[in-house]
């Protein structure tokens, strides 16, 4: 009995040795993959300050002043002025026109006409396009 208690311990002892091992190697993997994605995140924030800075560097007040009277005859642009802001309640939206009922409305019908006005598509009116 002894015996085969020794045995099981000595497999309990090589089973628990073979998974450490492969734990082991699992966490060293993992971590390779973690050091390999913070430098992909140190590479993506270093061009993303490049970005920014790139950014700011184009949009300076005076090149853009520059561009713009480069510009002015193509693009038309005139100088913002205090009147040009309203609040939003104060703009005038375009009412949507309903579409007049021009015939009878047949509300009751065969189930097999039903199914046929279901699967064919409606025709909508166009509506009228508005200029901003």
């Amino acid at each position: 009995m002894r015996s085969v208690l020794y045995v099981v311990a000595f497999l309990a002892v090589i089973a628990l040795g073979f998974w450490a091992y492969r734990e082991n190697y699992a966490t060293q993997a993992a971590l390779r993959e973690v050091r390999g994605l913070q430098a992909e995140i140190a590479d993506l924030r270093e061009a993303l300050s490049v970005q920014r800075a790139e950014w700011a560097y184009l949009n300076r007040p005076d090149r853009l002043r520059e561009l713009t009277t480069l510009n002015f005859d193509r693009l038309g642009l005139l100088p913002m002025e205090p009147g040009q802001f309203v609040a939003a309640d104060q703009v005038a939206y375009p009412v949507p026109e309903i579409p007049a009922i021009t015939g009878p409305v047949q509300v009751q019908g065969e189930i097999d006409a039903a199914a046929g006005a279901a699967a064919s598509p409606v025709a909508v009116p166009d509506a009228p396009e508005e200029g901003l």
